[in-house]
């Protein structure tokens, strides 16, 4: 992705926010972009999370498609790494490898 104004910035808030995910929640790329006022900008927090280069502490494993699976291209050893993250903290995966939005989505504000 080419380097355009305002990407820092918004590659930054999509760290800040990954980062409140607590253990056992998941967001969504999509929900990520609408919270920071990007609603059509979720492939760009995939590329902000891309960018991440481990140092940073950031959960992205904890970031997911709208439904509710592992979203990796080529899936393999990464996919199969964050799925394995995600039912460490506790979260559940169907047989069609989806865990329930409804009982692991988190949003901002909650308790």
């Amino acid at each position: 992705m080419p380097e355009r104004p305002g990407r820092p910035t918004f590659f930054a808030a999509v760290h800040a926010l990954v980062a409140q995910v607590p253990r056992g929640r998941v967001v969504t790329y999509g929900q990520v972009a609408v919270l920071l006022g990007a609603p059509g900008a979720a492939r760009a927090v995939g590329y902000a999370l891309h960018a991440l280069d481990g140092s940073e502490g950031v959960p992205w494993w904890r970031v997911i498609n709208a439904r509710g699976g592992v979203s990796l291209r080529g899936r393999g050893a990464v996919a199969d790494l964050q799925r394995a993250f995600l039912e460490a903290e506790g979260v559940v995966f169907d047989g069609e490898g989806r865990t329930e939005l409804r009982c692991f989505r988190w949003w901002p504000g909650e308790g």
